[in-house]
C-alpha cells in the first residue's frame, strides 16, 4: 500500500512538472515577435571587382545653430515639413539685444549731435583762419575735435550693425528650400551656442560616401564611373567619383571617396547603406575582409557582439573579435563569416532567443 502511494506521487509531480513546462513553452510561443533590419554580408571573393560599403547623405544639407545664448520662444517646424529658403524656425528670446539697441540708438543720437556742433565749429573757424582771425593752434585744436565726433558717430554706427546682426542670430531661417530630418529643442529650452538646433536637408539629390582600402585607392580616380547598389530598396543606381581623398590621416586607414548618384525615380533616404562597385580589380589581401557598422554592435563590458538570426527566425548574440575602425564601419576578425546575415536595428529589445520577424 505505501509502495502504491509512493507511485502514485510521483506521478502526480511528474504531470504538474509537465504541466509548469508547457505553460511557459506556451507563453514563450506567444511572445509577440520583434520587427528587425538585417544585413548580409557578401562574399567579396566572387567578384572580379572591388566592392566597398557606403552610406548615402544628402548633397545638401545643414546643421542650423545660434551663435547667442537664449531661451527658445518658439519653434515652428516639427521633423518631415518643407520649408522655403528664408522661413522662420526657430525664435530665441532677445529682450537683452533689443535693450542694447535701445542703448545704441540713444548713442547714435548723442554722438551725431556732438557732430553736427563739431562740423559747424570746424567750418565757422576754418573761414576765420582764411581771414587771419583765428590762429592756426585753434584750427588745429577744433579739426581735432571734429574728427573725434566724427570717429564716434562712426563707432555708434558700427555698433548698432553688430546688434542688428546679433539680432539674425536669434531668428533662425532656412538657408535653403528642403525638409526637416532633425528637431533638438522645444519652447523654453535653452539655447547655447554652437549646439545644433535644427537639421534640414534639400531631398532629390544624394551622393553616397565609401571608404576604399589603402590598397585600392591608387586605381579609384575622379569621374570613374561606378554602380551603386542600394540594399534597403533593392535599387541599383549609376554614380561618379565626385572626390578621392589623398591623406587617411583621420580615417583609420582607409580612404575617403564621394559618389555623386544620377538622378532617379527610387525612393532614396539619407542614411540607408550602399555597396559600391568600382571598376578596378580587387587585391587578394582584402577579399575576405568583413565589415559591419559601429551601430549594430552590442556591447558588454570588454566584449562586442552581434545579434544573428537563427534559423527558427529568433535572435541570437554572437561575441565578435574585432579589428581594425574603418570611418563608421569595424573589421570583423573572427565570429561571423561571408553570407551570414546579422541584425542592423529593431523596433524592441533584443536579447537571446527573442523572436524576431524580418522586415
Amino acid at each position: 500500500m505505501k509502495k502504491l502511494h509512493t507511485t502514485l506521487t510521483l506521478l502526480v509531480t511528474l504531470i504538474l512538472v509537465s504541466c509548469g513546462k508547457e505553460d511557459k513553452n506556451a507563453t514563450t510561443n506567444t511572445s509577440p515577435a520583434i520587427n528587425v533590419t538585417v544585413n548580409k554580408i557578401e562574399d567579396s571573393s566572387n567578384h572580379p571587382f572591388l566592392s566597398v560599403s557606403g552610406k548615402v547623405q544628402a548633397v545638401n544639407s545643414a546643421d542650423l545653430s545660434t551663435r547667442m545664448m537664449g531661451y527658445v520662444d518658439n519653434v515652428l517646424v516639427n521633423v518631415g515639413d518643407k520649408v522655403q529658403k528664408g522661413q522662420l524656425l526657430v525664435s530665441i528670446n532677445n529682450s537683452d539685444l533689443q535693450a542694447k539697441r535701445a542703448q545704441v540708438t540713444a548713442g547714435i543720437t548723442e554722438a551725431t549731435a556732438a557732430f553736427n556742433n563739431a562740423q559747424k565749429d570746424y567750418n565757422r573757424f576754418k573761414n576765420l583762419f582764411a581771414d587771419h582771425s583765428a590762429s592756426q593752434k585753434e584750427l588745429d585744436d577744433i579739426t581735432a575735435n571734429y574728427e573725434m565726433a566724427k570717429a564716434r558717430l562712426e563707432a555708434a554706427n558700427q555698433m548698432k550693425n553688430e546688434i542688428n546682426a546679433q539680432f539674425t542670430y536669434s531668428n533662425i531661417t532656412a538657408p535653403f528650400s528642403g525638409v526637416i530630418t532633425n528637431k533638438t529643442v522645444k519652447k523654453g529650452d535653452m539655447a547655447n551656442p554652437g549646439v545644433p538646433l535644427i537639421s534640414m536637408e534639400s531631398p532629390g539629390d544624394f551622393e553616397v560616401v565609401a571608404m576604399v582600402p589603402e590598397t585600392e585607392i591608387s586605381q579609384i580616380e575622379k569621374g570613374t564611373e561606378v554602380m551603386v547598389s542600394i540594399k534597403a530598396i533593392n535599387e541599383t543606381v549609376k554614380g561618379t567619383v565626385s572626390e578621392v581623398s589623398t591623406s587617411a590621416k583621420l580615417t583609420g586607414g582607409q580612404y575617403f571617396v564621394k559618389i555623386s548618384l544620377e538622378k532617379t525615380k527610387a525612393n532614396i533616404l539619407s542614411g540607408m547603406f550602399t555597396t559600391v562597385q568600382f571598376p578596378v580589380e580587387k587585391k587578394s589581401n582584402t577579399m575576405n575582409m568583413v565589415l559591419i557598422p559601429k551601430d549594430a554592435l552590442v556591447t558588454n563590458g570588454q566584449l562586442s557582439g552581434i545579434y544573428t538570426v537563427s534559423e527558427s527566425h529568433t535572435a541570437i548574440l554572437r561575441w565578435l573579435r574585432l579589428g581594425r575602425t574603418f570611418g563608421n564601419e569595424v573589421e570583423v576578425l573572427s565570429g561571423l563569416n561571408t553570407n551570414e546575415t546579422y541584425i542592423v536595428s529593431a523596433d524592441g529589445k533584443l536579447f537571446n532567443g527573442a523572436k524576431v520577424s524580418i522586415k
